[in-house]
């Protein structure tokens, strides 16, 4: 998996991860704000109710002084009566800040106050008039005023109680427009948990389970190539075998019938044409054997430059009567470890394709480079050996079929050339590659893992 994927699923891991710890936050947050609206809504019942039983109770308690004192114009009772009504005074200023959240309750505070203060009004002005000994029948009158008062203070405490109540509306309704803010924020968070569960699910399906399915498919295909390939070269290596030891006693009769005949005659020159198609089903024969069973590479540490600069000097001079250059670039030294016959085997049926694609005329170039490739054990430093030439290229319906064993493009080829330098380079732990430009040319390279010096 490359770095790319791994930083996107991880990032739509953190964000999906992200996202469950918010919805989390939200759902705790909610039952946080759910349970303080409770205690909220606890409180100001009771406070409701409170308010209405205390302003009760203690205007019922000042009527009841105010009437003793009219009965018996005691002076303690009047003190009393002043005592109680101061305390009933600042009680209704405590209860002010609980009192002052609405506009209804606002209101209702101050029609209680400002009845409240006729009321001790009408109470000192009775309590004058008392003093000045008023008849018993203004006394009744005033009785009956106060008991009117009282009883309108009354219905305003309760009036004050229920405006305190209605407050909890206000309440609800905040606390319902904090939980649909909430419950929507959730629903956008799980939308969006979800979006982001389907995009992951499409980037492992896209960059995980398709290219895993892909190599499926060409892991199948490749191992039934190979088992194709296996059975075709047990068969080759049995019919090559079979061949052999024919051709080899063939080639020792022609080889004594040759003597026999006279330099020059027809007989000898069709006893030179026999030698040759022998020598060339000896190739054939031999490149069957190599294909169906092939040697295992004795590696020993090399310089790269070696089997490039033998490799020039052996087929230098023949390539030279086509005007074709054989050229060898110098490099770093860099250090492989191969078999170096192996390794030749290969540069020199490199070479000879690049020739064969040149006809004439033309340059090969051999060099060595370093660079950093991935080869089956990851990525590495390698050492590429590389065979360009200045030909025709490789036709794009050719280069599909490039490596397959017995395809050819050559009237004599066996077409397994390329396939045994590949396993060849394979069994080295290497690769072979190539780029091609039609009639631009064509460079194929050996990649080896590099070896330290």
């Amino acid at each position: 998996m490359n770095l790319s994927v791994n930083f996107r699923l991880a990032a739509l891991g953190m964000a999906a991860g992200l996202m469950g710890l918010l919805i989390v936050a939200s759902i705790v947050l909610s039952q946080r704000q759910a349970e303080q609206l409770r205690l909220q809504l606890n409180t100001v019942d009771s406070e409701s109710f409170g308010i209405a039983e205390h302003f009760k109770d203690s205007l019922r308690a000042i009527n009841n002084i105010r009437f003793r004192y009219t009965a018996d114009h005691d002076p303690a009772a009047w003190r009393q009566f002043l005592n109680s009504s101061r305390k009933l005074d600042d009680w209704l200023e405590q209860q002010a800040p609980k009192l002052l959240t609405t506009a209804h309750e606002k209101d209702e505070l101050r029609q209680v106050k400002a009845a409240y203060e006729d009321y001790l009004a009408d109470a000192e002005q009775m309590h004058s008039r008392d003093q000045a000994k008023v008849a018993p029948s203004e006394a009744l009158a005033e009785l009956s005023g106060a008991r009117g008062q009282s009883q309108h203070l009354f219905d305003l405490g309760q009036e004050l109680a229920a405006a305190h109540y209605e407050s909890r509306n206000q309440l609800l309704a905040s606390a319902n427009s904090t939980l649909t803010q909430l419950r929507h924020l959730v629903l956008v968070l799980l939308a969006s948990l979800f979006v982001l569960g389907v995009a992951l699910a499409v980037l492992v399906y896209r960059d995980m389970v398709v290219p895993l399915q892909v190599k499926l498919v060409e892991s199948q295909s490749l191992a039934e190539h190979h088992e194709k390939l296996a059975s075709l070269g047990m068969l080759a290596a049995g019919v090559a075998h079979e061949i052999r030891n024919p051709l080899t006693a063939i080639k020792a009769a022609v080889f004594i019938q040759q003597k026999k005949f006279a330099p020059g005659s027809a007989d000898a020159a069709d006893a030179e044409l026999v030698g040759r198609e022998i020598l060339r089903l000896e190739r054939i024969v031999t490149e069957f054997l190599q294909f169906a069973r092939p040697a295992e590479p004795v590696l020993a540490n090399l310089p790269a430059q070696l089997p490039l600069r033998e490799v020039q000097r052996f087929l230098a001079p023949e390539l030279a009567k086509k005007n074709i250059r054989l050229l060898l670039e110098d490099s770093n030294s860099l250090t492989v470890k191969v078999d170096g016959e192996q390794m030749k085997q290969v540069l020199i049926n490199l070479v000879q394709n690049a020739a064969d694609s040149i006809g004439h005329d033309g340059a090969i170039t051999l060099r060595c480079r370093p660079g950093r490739k991935s080869l089956t054990n990851g990525e590495t430093d390698v050492v590429i050996l590389e065979v360009a030439d200045t030909g025709r290229g490789i036709a794009p319906e050719v280069e599909k079929r490039l490596f397959d064993p017995f395809f050819t493009t050559k009237p004599e080829g066996t077409g397994l050339g390329l396939s045994i330098a590949a396993c060849i380079i394979q069994k080295h732990g290497g690769a072979l590659q190539y780029q091609t430009q039609v009639n631009r040319g064509t460079t194929f390279g050996i990649i080896l893992p590099r070896s330290a010096t």
